[in-house]
């Protein structure tokens, strides 16, 4: 952004830079995350995610194996900017994960590294891939269940490492599928169908995903080394039968033996349309929001948040609670009515000193939470 004018400049046009770009059919297809590397400021690395098509299902390989009916490629691309204070990126990129999926909805969602990591932890400068299944009604597939299938899986590779497929990555020696010849070390979680936004809570380091759902559940989950959160046998706390997707039932009395890992936040589709996860405000400018894990729902924009200390694993689902907005001018507001009366496509976004953004696909505007109050919220 310029200093004086104000005025966005462009850092980086990935359209530009690969000739398979692809940005249609829309949903799950263009650029899809920037992660900068915790040592961007001395190195100047950071990663995107984009989506290919056309020629590149022919001229280009997948990391590992793709299905057959392959449509579009979501790929990991490591920048390395020469200046790395520098308005516009001049440098050198390269290619580190390259994976198929059958559809265009839930490829590559988010990738990140882990803030709570400091210098010297084993999770420190390790690279988080989200990756959906890849499917839609109804051509369910096993893969987010077999660990030896990148799809419907979250997976943490070392970018700086070599001893991973092609030699463009490592594969961390803590993962928890290491040494199993059935999976692939780069799994972290499974049995997800699309895991679309994870975070962090920077008191503990727990980490949540926010998973959108079939047609019934959309829940939040705490990640775990190894777990299978057990899609498409499960949606959300429930038995997923694929020749009914449009239901969801009890689970079988025997359900323990199973080892799926449940939400910590689960909301029917009374309550929303497709959960965005978004962040959990600590020691910033909300003492109000402290320690409360928000979210929100992509198509209407509605905000909400459960507390933490509400979210155990193996306990009862946290309830969770509504957030009301304001304008700039303290009148009543919502994200549907700011991005135009329209689908909101809401996302969050947050920057190093711990301020709130919202984000609406719709409009392409970007606003600054200013101050939380104990009166924007009540109980839903």
């Amino acid at each position: 952004m310029d200093e004086e004018t104000g005025a966005a400049t462009e850092y980086l046009n990935a359209g530009d830079a690969f000739p398979d770009f692809v940005i249609r059919p829309s949903l799950g297809t263009g650029l899809g995350f920037v992660a900068f590397h915790p040592g961007f400021a001395d190195n100047g690395r950071f990663y995107t995610v984009h989506t290919e098509a056309g020629r590149a299902l022919e001229t280009r390989t997948p990391t590992h194996e793709p299905p057959e009916d392959t449509r579009v490629h979501g790929v990991v691309t490591e920048w390395t900017a020469d200046d790395p204070a520098a308005d516009v990126f001049a440098g050198e990129r390269r290619e580190v994960l390259r994976i198929g999926y059958s559809r265009f909805l839930h490829g590559m969602q988010q990738i990140g590294f882990d803030p709570t990591a400091a210098p010297g932890d084993p999770d420190h400068g390790l690279l988080y891939v989200a990756s959906g299944d890849g499917d839609e009604v109804p051509d369910f597939r096993p893969n987010p269940l077999d660990p030896g299938q990148p799809q419907g899986k979250v997976l943490r590779i070392d970018p700086e490492g070599d001893d991973g497929p092609g030699g463009t990555y490592g594969i961390p020696p803590d993962n928890p599928f290491v040494g199993d010849p059935d999976a692939l070390g780069e799994v972290h979680g499974l049995g997800m169908r699309n895991p679309h936004r994870f975070t962090w809570d920077p008191e503990g380091g727990r980490m949540f995903v926010g998973m959108i759902g079939e047609q019934s559940i959309d829940s939040v989950y705490e990640l775990r080394p190894g777990d299978d959160f057990g899609w498409n046998e499960r949606e959300g706390g429930f038995r997923f039968d694929r020749s009914d997707p449009s239901n969801v039932y009890p689970l079988p009395e025997d359900d323990a033996e199973n080892g799926y890992t449940y939400p910590v936040v689960s909301l029917g589709r009374n309550s929303g349309v497709s959960l965005v996860g978004g962040f959990v405000p600590r020691g910033g400018p909300y003492p109000v929001l402290e320690g409360r894990y928000l979210f929100g729902d992509i198509v209407s924009g509605e905000i909400r948040f459960a507390d933490t200390a509400e979210m155990v694993r193996g306990g009862d689902r946290a309830p969770f609670y509504e957030v009301g907005l304001v304008d700039a001018a303290g009148q009543p507001t919502d994200m549907r009515e700011l991005a135009g009366d329209t689908r909101v496509d809401l996302r969050f976004g947050q920057d190093a000193e711990g301020g709130l953004y919202l984000l609406s696909k719709a409009n392409g505007k970007v606003w600054r939470v200013t101050a939380a109050t104990e009166e924007a919220v009540t109980r839903e």
